[in-house]
């Protein structure tokens, strides 16, 4: 079976590969087919955002697709960035202006919970597509601590380790990402349904 990541990030292509490595199945990218795509994120949650994109390649390939969304959940801010993380501080923001506003939204604040949540979306058809559902808990910090990573990470302590996501190699927060996990459960409920 061919299915395409429907992502243009070669680290989440390569996460991809890896945890659904199974025998007989090909995992291509839009590169691979020579398709470019620019899917409009209007879902009020990830798995709406995440279907509509696999959906979407789904049709343009005629493969079935792959796509994921995810983001950042802050208890004391209602869940907010949720849906709208990569676009917190405005159109056109980047990482440094989403996450400087997400710490003067947290200035004084005690209860610094907060998750990033992911949904991958597998669609096999129009009509049949199958979800799965990953996350990580930790803290937001007061401000960014290490280089690594991306989005959040410099200030989204991860308990577990004693270590932001950015203070963490690729590999390190691969081995317990929401991706993965959301991979895993996607990994999963495909194995119980005899599709892998």
């Amino acid at each position: 079976m061919k299915l395409l990541a429907a992502t243009t990030n070669r680290g989440k292509i390569g996460e991809i590969t890896r945890i659904l490595s199974v025998s007989g199945l090909t995992i291509l990218s839009p590169a691979d087919l020579g398709l470019q795509l620019d899917v409009e994120e209007h879902g009020l949650t990830f798995a709406d955002n995440a279907v509509a994109k696999a959906l979407a390649w789904h049709r343009a390939s005629g493969l079935p697709s792959l796509a994921d969304d995810s983001g950042l959940c802050v208890d004391a801010l209602g869940g907010k960035p949720g849906v709208h993380s990569a676009r917190f501080a405005g159109a056109g923001a980047g990482d440094r202006e989403n996450y400087e506003l997400l710490l003067r939204l947290m200035e004084g604040v005690a209860d610094r919970r907060a998750r990033f949540m992911c949904v991958v979306a597998l669609a096999l058809s129009e009509d049949t597509v199958i979800t799965g559902e990953g996350q990580c808990e930790g803290v937001i910090l007061t401000g960014p601590v290490g280089e690594n990573g991306f989005g959040y990470d410099p200030v989204f302590l991860d308990p577990g380790s004693g270590k932001t996501f950015a203070q963490l190699s690729d590999a390190e927060k691969n081995e317990f990402s929401h991706r993965r996990r959301a991979l895993e459960a996607l990994k999963l409920k495909l194995a119980e349904q005899g599709i892998i």
